[in-house]
């Protein structure tokens, strides 16, 4: 069947960990850092992968829970991201993905606002969204963990991307690289590609109804510079 957006489409909501940035190992060494100094056991750190979109006060509580039967506090949990936050720092520089640029000055030649949709808080990278992508993402077109109250997978990020571009669900896309994020956009309405630039299998997405599924960033940016 051949690929197509839908018609009408004006903006796209744009993931940024593995979408933007080559950054999920980084995040998956560092999760898998924190919660083994914390007595969580996990053989494989990919597995954080799957909770990519969360946001960190959500993941955190979630895994104690799951693998401590450990109840926490919002403070507590903020507690713990700043030091997730500052095992993210010390992993090193993280290179931009590559064909991200690409696909953005292809959705920019088609006339699409683009909005940052990120369930991330990491100002190691969100400070430097103007400088690795100048022009794309204004700060009045961010939603990050700070903006809401419920992260991905619930539709409450894509839908505030939606009000800051200014536009309905049938009029955006979603771009994202992990499982809850497709969840997200899905429930908010949105026509949503995946991108899988991480370990997660292309079955994963479709069974959380991705509309269409690209394996690596240059790839998809190529096929928009088709349509």
């Amino acid at each position: 069947m051949e690929r197509k957006l839908p018609e009408g489409i004006k903006a796209a909501l744009v993931d940024m960990d593995g979408v933007l940035y080559d950054s999920m190992p980084f995040h998956a060494n560092a999760w898998h850092q924190l919660f083994t100094d914390l007595g969580v056991t996990t053989s494989n750190p990919d597995e954080y992968y799957l909770y990519e979109g969360m946001t960190g006060a959500d993941t955190i509580g979630m895994i104690l829970k799951r693998e401590l039967n450990q109840d926490t506090t919002l403070e507590e949990r903020k507690a713990l991201y700043a030091k997730k936050s500052e095992l993210f720092r010390n992993c090193g520089e993280k290179k931009l993905m590559p064909g991200a640029a690409d696909m953005l000055n292809a959705l920019k030649g088609k006339g699409l606002n683009t909005v940052l949709v990120t369930g991330s808080a990491q100002s190691s990278l969100l400070d430097g969204i103007e400088k690795d992508y100048p022009g794309f993402f204004p700060r009045e077109r961010r939603v990050t963990a700070l903006d809401v109250k419920n992260g991905k997978p619930h539709p409450e990020p894509y839908l505030r991307g939606l009000e800051k571009a200014g536009v309905s669900p049938h009029e955006a896309i979603v771009i994202e690289n992990a499982p809850l994020g497709v969840r997200s956009g899905k429930a908010a309405g949105c026509f949503t590609i995946a991108v899988t630039t991480g370990p997660i299998p292309a079955s994963v997405f479709e069974k959380e109804g991705a509309d269409m599924i690209f394996p690596d960033m240059i790839t998809f940016a190529k096929w928009l510079k088709t349509i």
